[in-house]
């Protein structure tokens, strides 16, 4: 007697991927994870710049930073044909990893 799995018929088990497909949804959630960090230190420039712990210069160099990371963002996105609103990973009954634009 022989099994039905594994037999000489069929793919054996094997799952067909697209490699495009397979790219954009890696660096969908690489740049989740970027953005989900980008949001996070912004936050905390901005109490730091609410309670006056950095001086000007540092202030300036912050926000710069911030904007370049922005745009590199907004740039990589682009390139596989995502949106902010495709980062947004919908945790069930937690609700959605990144808050809405109004709320940030």
């Amino acid at each position: 007697m022989t099994g039905g799995t594994g037999g000489t018929g069929g793919t054996g088990g094997r799952i067909e991927l697209d490699r495009d497909t397979v790219e954009r949804d890696l660096m969908r959630l690489v740049l989740t994870v970027i953005e989900l960090l980008r949001q996070l230190m912004e936050r905390q420039a901005l109490r730091r710049v609410d309670h006056g712990d950095l001086t000007e210069d540092q202030e300036e160099r912050i926000g710069l930073t911030l904007m370049l990371l922005a745009k590199r963002m907004e740039e990589l996105c682009a390139r596989y044909d995502l949106t902010p609103e495709d980062l947004n990973l919908d945790l069930g009954p937690l609700g959605t990893l990144l808050p809405p634009p109004g709320e940030r």
